[in-house]
């Protein structure tokens, strides 16, 4: 009777694999030409990362004018009080939606303000870059890297791609200075999971079995990460008594042990508009990574935790500035994929 329960049971998962992998396929690739331009833009924009894969955005298309505006009803107040990592997210999605317009023979302008972004399109000669191409590739790799360095040239477009004039780049391949990295990450790791409100609000984000990813489309799939999956009852209580601070501050130091490099975004300044800009700098270099074979993770912890953010930018020498981002690169396997939601669901 069990042997027959688990062996149903199995058959349920792999058929939901398959159905997971049919929407995976679907929704991490090119256009296809099905839908309208506006439409498709706002569907490259959503293949970029949020905070949780929570994709706070909402967005109003007109006349070749697209606004990107924050959907405060997936913040996430434990994780992100400021609503920092929304802002991020605004600016990654208008950057994929900007190379994505210049695929298509449009110029995109932009004016970022407190409520979001305005973007304007202007025709122009049709380019396809190495970033557009790398939009259906690019992912956030939670799994150890092969520990190789990097190259000086990959090095140099690396830091090329995450530079503007309001955000710098400061890219550690010391181990030291990583070491340094990752005892501040163990520190904003340890401080979190001591926080029940920070591991309530990370377990209602987490996907723990791809029937529950398939219905809710957003969220943080344990397969997504290298963790099995499992009914969310079964998973929950899993999740309760083996998720320590010690198991993830191993895997973490696992994980920056494994790393090429370290990558620091630093804004000239706070606000909104700021980290607007942090979140598209981010992605030109997420997406410039990918197009190398890199990948890339976050490690946020010790910009995430405020009374230790003073403490990391003064362990690294940050004078001036905000530290918005911490990033690990290398080179390591791909890893099962998270989705999107519809359009429709992100359309106002």
């Amino acid at each position: 009777m069990v042997m027959a329960g688990g062996v149903l049971g199995l058959a349920g998962c792999a058929t939901g694999q398959t159905e997971y992998e049919q929407a995976v396929q679907s929704t991490w690739r090119h256009s296809s030409g099905e839908l309208a331009l506006m439409q498709e833009l706002v569907r490259y924009a959503t293949l970029a990362p949020s905070s949780h894969n929570t994709q706070c955005w909402k967005f109003r298309a007109g006349a070749q004018k697209i606004a990107i505006r924050p959907d405060f009803t997936r913040r996430c107040p434990a994780v992100d009080p400021d609503d920092h990592h929304l802002f991020v997210s605004l600016g990654c999605a208008t950057e994929n939606l900007i190379q994505a317009a210049l695929a298509r023979g449009y110029h995109g302008e932009t004016i970022t303000a407190s409520d979001g972004v305005e973007i304007t399109l202007e025709p122009t000669k049709a380019i396809e870059t190495e970033s557009f191409a790398a939009i259906p590739r690019r992912q956030s790799t939670r799994a150890e890297f092969d520990g190789k360095p990097l190259g000086n040239a990959e090095l140099r477009r690396l830091e090329m791609a995450g530079t503007s004039p309001d955000v710098q780049v400061l890219l550690l391949t010391d181990r030291q200075k990583m070491d340094t990295v990752l005892e501040c990450v163990v520190n904003g790791n340890t401080a979190q999971m001591g926080n029940p409100a920070f591991l309530a609000e990370l377990k209602a984000w987490l996907r723990f079995s791809d029937a529950e990813a398939l219905r809710t489309r957003d969220g943080l799939f344990t397969r997504a990460s290298g963790n099995p999956v499992a009914p969310r009852w079964l998973a929950g209580a899993m999740f309760d008594q083996f998720f320590t601070a010690k198991s993830e501050n191993d895997k973490y130091a696992r994980h920056v042990r494994s790393s090429a490099g370290i990558a620091i975004f630093v804004s000239t300044a706070s606000s909104p508009a700021n980290w607007v800009s942090a979140g598209r700098a981010f992605e030109r270099f997420a997406l410039q990574a990918t197009a190398l074979g890199i990948r890339t993770a976050h490690l946020n912890q010790p910009v995430e935790v405020a009374t230790l953010r003073p403490e990391f930018g003064r362990a690294l020498g940050i004078t001036q500035g905000r530290p918005d981002l911490v990033v690990r690169f290398g080179r390591g396997p791909e890893l099962p994929r998270s989705l999107r939601r519809p359009i429709q669901e992100v359309l106002s």
